[in-house]
C-alpha cells in the first residue's frame, strides 16, 4: 500500500501541485529602464534581451542580461531575469545564485524567494529550498504558489505531517481545490491514516465529482478501511468516469481477487493490460489467476510474455516452468526453470536456488 500511495502521490504532483515556472512568479524581467543607471547603452541591452526571451532565445537573452549586470550592478531585476533564464535552461545551481544575488539587493521580494526556493529544490537541495519557500510565505502569505513549493519539498523529505500543513494552507485560500484535497488524503493514506484519508477524498469527489481518479484514491482508502463494498463503488464510478484507465481496472482486480473471484478478477487484469500493455503487475496477476485455474495454455502465454517485460524476475520464469511442467512441455519446463535458479542464484534467494532445485530434480526424472 505504502508503494502504491506515493506512486499515487508522485502522479498527482505531475499533474498540477508541483511547484512550475511561471515567469511572472519565478522571475519578473527587468524593468526596460534602470533605475540607477539610464545610459542608452543599458537600456539598449534590455530592450534587446526583451525581444530575444520574446522571440524564445533564451541563451541570447541570458548573455544579453549579463551584459547588462556588468553596467548595473545594483539592479535586482536584472539578476532575477537572469536567474529566469537560466531556470528556464535547466541550469538551476546558476540560477540560484543570481537569485540570491537578486536578494541581497532587494530581501523583502516575495516572488525572488519562491524562485530561489523553486531552483534550490530543482538543484537538489531540499533544506534551502524549504527555507526560501518559508520565507516568501513570511513575505506573502497570500500566495498559493508558496505553499505548493513548501509542501512538495516537505514531502520529498518525507515530512508527510509538514506537508499536509502547508497543503491545509492552500485551502484556507482556496477552500474548493479539489485536488489539494485529493493530495491530503493520498498522503493521510501513505501514512497509514484511512479514516482521514476517506474524509479527505470524500471533499474532493464532492468538489470534483467527474474526476475518475479521485474515485481510485477514494477506493483504495475505503479498501484500507476494509469496507470492500464501498470500495469496489468508489471503483467501479471511477471506471464509468474513466474507462480507459488501466488503474481503474488493476484496482478493481485486485479487489475481486481478495474476495476470491478469480473470474472477475482477471476480467478487470485482462482490461487493464489491455489499456497499458506493459502493465507488470496486472500481467503477474494473470499468470497467477491461469496457473491456479490450471489454464495452462492461457498461463504460458501471459508467463512468457511476463518474462519479456520482467527479464530479471525469476518468480515469472519459475511460474512459467509450472505452467510448462502441466502441459507436459518438459524440455522447455526444465530450462525455464534453469533460468529462474540463476536469477535466484545471482539475488543470493538460497530459499528460491532450493525451490528451483527442487523441482529440476522432479522434471528430470520424468
Amino acid at each position: 500500500m505504502l508503494k502504491q500511495t506515493a506512486f499515487l502521490v508522485s502522479s498527482l504532483l505531475l499533474t498540477g501541485l508541483s511547484p512550475t515556472l511561471p515567469p511572472a512568479a519565478l522571475a519578473e524581467q527587468p524593468l526596460l529602464l534602470s533605475q540607477r543607471q539610464s545610459n542608452e547603452q543599458l537600456n539598449e541591452l534590455l530592450r534587446r534581451g526583451r525581444d530575444l526571451v520574446n522571440a524564445g532565445d533564451y541563451g541570447g537573452a541570458l548573455a544579453t542580461y549579463q551584459q547588462a549586470a556588468r553596467l548595473d550592478g545594483q539592479n535586482p531585476r536584472i539578476f532575477s531575469g537572469i536567474g529566469y533564464l537560466q531556470a528556464r535552461q535547466g541550469n538551476f545551481q546558476d540560477a540560484a545564485k543570481s537569485y540570491q544575488k537578486a536578494i541581497a539587493l532587494d530581501p523583502n521580494n516575495a516572488d525572488f524567494q519562491y524562485a530561489l526556493g523553486y531552483s534550490l529544490a530543482n538543484s537538489g537541495d531540499n533544506n534551502g529550498a524549504a527555507a526560501a519557500y518559508r520565507r516568501a510565505i513570511q513575505l506573502n502569505g497570500n500566495n498559493v504558489n508558496n505553499y505548493y513549493g513548501l509542501g512538495a519539498v516537505l514531502l520529498r523529505q518525507k515530512d508527510y505531517d509538514g506537508a499536509i500543513d502547508a497543503y491545509r494552507q492552500v485551502l484556507n485560500l482556496q477552500p474548493r481545490n479539489a485536488q489539494v484535497y485529493e493530495l491530503i488524503g493520498s498522503v493521510l493514506l501513505d501514512q497509514g491514516r484511512p479514516q482521514e484519508a476517506v474524509k479527505a477524498l470524500q471533499q474532493a469527489a464532492a468538489l470534483a465529482p467527474r474526476e475518475g481518479r479521485v474515485q481510485i484514491r477514494l477506493g483504495m482508502a475505503l479498501l484500507s478501511q476494509g469496507n470492500k463494498t464501498a470500495a469496489l463503488d468508489a471503483f467501479e464510478t471511477a471506471a464509468r468516469l474513466d474507462p480507459n484507465s488501466d488503474q481503474v481496472y488493476l484496482q478493481i482486480g485486485k479487489l475481486l481477487y481478495s474476495q476470491k473471484d478469480l473470474s472477475g478478477a482477471l476480467q478487470a487484469f485482462q482490461r487493464a493490460v489491455s489499456l497499458q500493455p506493459n502493465s507488470v503487475e496486472a500481467q503477474k496477476a494473470i499468470g497467477e489467476i491461469l496457473l491456479s485455474q490450471e489454464n495452462y495454455i492461457e498461463a504460458i502465454v501471459a508467463y512468457r510474455h511476463l518474462t519479456e517485460l520482467s527479464p530479471q524476475d525469476p518468480q515469472a520464469f519459475y511460474n512459467l516452468g509450472l505452467a510448462l511442467k502441466g502441459r507436459d512441455r518438459i524440455p522447455e519446463a526444465i530450462a525455464a526453470i534453469e533460468k529462474a535458479r540463476d536469477l535466484y542464484r545471482r539475488q543470493s534467494n538460497e530459499e528460491g536456488v532450493r525451490k528451483a532445485e527442487s523441482l529440476l530434480r522432479q522434471l528430470n526424472k520424468s
